[in-house]
C-alpha cells in the first residue's frame, strides 16, 4: 500500500475508473442509465490549473465534470477552480456542464461543504458528494463502482469490506476482476489497515495487476514531471505550451535524466535541442 498522505495513487485510480467505465459513473451521478458516454480528452488541465483527478465525460447534450479530491487544494479554493473549469468548458464546447466534486476522506473542514462560488454579482453552483455519507448499495450493484463502496457510510466497516470482496469475487472476467480488486484495495487503504484488507483480498493479485503497476508508474511520472517543470520555470520562466506538452510525453526514465542534465542548460534552446535529440 502506498502512503495515505500521498494523494497521487488515489487520483490516478479514480481517473482511470471514470475513463474506463464512463457509463457506470455518469449513470451513478445522473441517477439513471446513460449510454454513449464519451471521455472528453481536453487540454483544460494545463496550467494554471492542473489536476490529474479531473475527468470530463460527454453525452449528446451535456458535459459531466467529475473531480475526485482527497484533500483540500493548496493553490486555489475549490469554488474558484470549479468556476474556472465551467467557463472554459462552456466556452470551448457550448454545452451545459454538470460539475461534481467527490470528497473521498472524512473531514469536518467547512470547505468540503461548499457548493458555490460567490463574489459580488457573480455566482456559480456545483454539486458535492461526500463518499462517507453515501449509501453503499448503489456502489455494490455496479462492478466499476465497487472501489468506492469501501468508503461509503456504514455502521460496520468490516462487514462492508466483506460485502465488497464478495461482489468482486463474482466478476466473471478474470482480468476485470483482478483490476477491480486492485483498485478496491487501494481505495480501501483510506479507511482500513493493510492487514484488515489482506484478510479479504489476496495481496498478490493487486501487486501483479497491470492497473496497479500503471497507477504507481503514473504517480512516479507525475512527481518527477512536476519537479522538472518547477526547476525549468525557475531558470527560464514559464515554458511555452508546446514544450510543456512534450515534457508530459516523456517517460519517467527520461524525465529523471532531464532533471540531472538541465542543471547544465544555459537557455531554453538547450532544452529544445535535448528534446529533439530524443525525437520528442
Amino acid at each position: 500500500m502506498r502512503n495515505k498522505n500521498n494523494p497521487m495513487p488515489y487520483d490516478n485510480l479514480c481517473k482511470y475508473l471514470c475513463e474506463k467505465y464512463p457509463e457506470a459513473f455518469s449513470s451513478w451521478i445522473y441517477g439513471q442509465r446513460t449510454r454513449n458516454v464519451e471521455v472528453l480528452k481536453t487540454e483544460l488541465t494545463m496550467e494554471p490549473i492542473r489536476a490529474d483527478s479531473v475527468t470530463f465525460l460527454r453525452t449528446t447534450e451535456r458535459i459531466l465534470h467529475l473531480e475526485f479530491q482527497l484533500q483540500l487544494p493548496q493553490r486555489k479554493p475549490m469554488p474558484l477552480r470549479m468556476l474556472n473549469y465551467f467557463v472554459r468548458l462552456h466556452w470551448d464546447y457550448e454545452l451545459p456542464v454538470t460539475q461534481v466534486v467527490i470528497w473521498l476522506k472524512p473531514t469536518t473542514n467547512p470547505a468540503v461543504f461548499e457548493t458555490q462560488f460567490k463574489l459580488e454579482s457573480t455566482q456559480h453552483e456545483y454539486k458535492v458528494i461526500r463518499i462517507w455519507e453515501e449509501s453503499p448499495e448503489i456502489f455494490l450493484q455496479e462492478p466499476a463502482l465497487l472501489p468506492l463502496a469501501t468508503l461509503a457510510a456504514t455502521e460496520n466497516s468490516s462487514a462492508l469490506l466483506g460485502q465488497v470482496a464478495q461482489q468482486v469475487s463474482k466478476i466473471e472476467e478474470p482480468a476485470e476482476r483482478d483490476e477491480i480488486s486492485a483498485c478496491t484495495q487501494i481505495l480501501a487503504g483510506l479507511r482500513f489497515k493493510k492487514d484488515v484488507i489482506r484478510n479479504f483480498f489476496r495481496e498478490e493479485i493487486m501487486q501483479e495487476s497491470v492497473i496497479y503497476q500503471d497507477i504507481i508508474q503514473k504517480g512516479m511520472q507525475k512527481g518527477v514531471l512536476e519537479t522538472v517543470t518547477r526547476l525549468l520555470t525557475r531558470r527560464f520562466g514559464t515554458l511555452e505550451e508546446n514544450l510543456q506538452q512534450r515534457l508530459q510525453q516523456l517517460p519517467t526514465t527520461q524525465l529523471q535524466d532531464l532533471a540531472e542534465e538541465l542543471l547544465d542548460f544555459s537557455s531554453v534552446t538547450n532544452l529544445v535541442n535535448w528534446l529533439r535529440e530524443r525525437q520528442m
